[in-house]
């Protein structure tokens, strides 16, 4: 690649307005880009939950591009802090993680992530690393060591621990020992770049700390914007069970972005997408929002799933939303006559549970066959049953085989 076309690329990734923070410059980290030195990258992500969502996705779409321009990248898994808890925007202490969580928590994750990450390349595939390897094997004395380097006045300037104080709410020590570890990640890769959301740039700092006094290295840390509502504000977040989660099925996965709110359309189409800087005005400039998720949508689920998933997923979604009709291939379900349709709808996975099923019953978001059900009691029976179609929600459709 030459000099100009290098420039390019690099230039499409810097101004694409999702990396928003450079240290220490912005002009200094493209110019070591420019130089053709091959830089070490890194990204990390504690196992708090099964699943990955977007916000994941995008930092990882970066890593990506970076990889793309020859650099080696990292992915790692915080499989040891995830067992102490980031304390990041936290009003109380986490709830400790066993090491069996954690391996439960991050057991899919490449699985989730094939699409967007290359792990199978075979020139500078995608590494996956897990910091268990090098902080499990710190002893105590190590450990001081480490905590030698900083104060506990740079431990307390961090947001949370001043409102927590404030609050008199406990801080407890292991927290303070969080920053700590997730910096020694950096030492322990010797990388030169880490990329975080903006939550992450003290836990960053701490590592460009620790580099430096322990390596005499500098390490530049680029911030990459949490995908938030452009109106509102709200976050997408793993911890807080909210956003559009890497687990889903291609017609779920749709559908939960045809569910995001209008001021999501923007972020998405940036961060999720390759879609130019050009096509995304066009679309965010629709007349109709609608219009614009449906092309947003489509192409998500094409990066995750592929062409052919996405194109029968936007299909399904307008014949069962758009045109409130029944899919081609509903499930079958088969029962016993005199089973009640709360029996139904554990059964078929519609509800968890009795009283699942009777919320959803009342709140009026169960039908058979187009007619809602208002009566929890129903029994079904084969004359009047068999073969019809029991819908809950907007999307899940079962039918009743006797």
């Amino acid at each position: 690649m030459d000099k100009k076309e290098l420039e390019k690329k690099v230039d499409e990734i810097l101004e694409r307005g999702v990396l928003i923070d450079f240290l220490p410059t912005k002009e200094e980290f493209k110019e070591k880009l420019l130089s053709g030195e091959k830089m070490r990258f890194y990204i990390g992500a504690d196992p708090t939950a099964t699943a990955l969502h977007l916000g994941h996705a995008q930092n990882l779409i970066i890593l990506e591009d970076f990889r793309k321009l020859g650099h080696e990248v990292i992915f790692l898994i915080g499989d040891f802090t995830g067992m102490i808890g980031d304390p990041t925007d936290k009003s109380s202490a986490r709830v400790r993680q066993t090491h069996e969580d954690v391996e439960s928590n991050f057991k899919n994750w490449l699985e989730q992530t094939k699409n967007i990450l290359s792990f199978d390349a075979e020139e500078n595939p995608v590494q996956v690393k897990y910091n268990s390897e090098w902080l499990s094997k710190l002893n105590f004395e190590e450990t001081i060591d480490l905590a030698s380097n900083f104060t506990v006045q740079q431990m307390l300037e961090r947001d949370m621990f001043e409102k927590r104080i404030k609050g008199n709410k406990p801080i407890y020590l292991h927290e303070f020992l969080y920053p700590l570890m997730q910096g020694y990640d950096s030492v322990a890769m010797d990388v030169d770049v880490e990329l975080c959301g903006t939550d992450q740039i003290f836990n960053a700092l701490a590592g460009r700390t620790l580099l430096r006094k322990i390596k005499n290295k500098e390490k530049f840390v680029i911030v990459a914007n949490l995908i938030q509502d452009e109106k509102t504000g709200e976050l997408m977040s793993k911890s807080n069970g909210t956003g559009v989660f890497l687990d889903l099925d291609s017609q779920n996965l749709y559908g939960a972005i045809m569910a995001q709110s209008d001021g999501m359309i923007r972020p998405l189409f940036l961060g999720c997408t390759r879609v130019s800087l050009e096509e995304i005005e066009e679309n965010v400039k629709m007349e109709n929002p609608r219009d614009a998720k449906m092309r947003l949508a489509f192409e998500i689920v094409r990066i995750f799933h592929g062409e052919e998933k996405a194109s029968e997923a936007q299909e399904d979604f307008v014949s069962t939303i758009q045109k409130k009709g029944i899919p081609d291939n509903v499930e079958e379900v088969e029962i016993s006559e005199g089973e009640s349709v709360l029996d139904f709808m554990i059964k078929s996975g519609l509800a968890e549970s009795k009283s699942d099923a009777r919320r959803k019953i009342e709140q009026g978001g169960v039908s058979v066959n187009g007619k809602s059900i208002n009566a929890s009691t129903l029994i079904l029976n084969k004359k009047e049953h068999d073969g019809k179609i029991i819908k809950v929600g907007k999307r899940n459709f079962r039918k009743i085989v006797f």
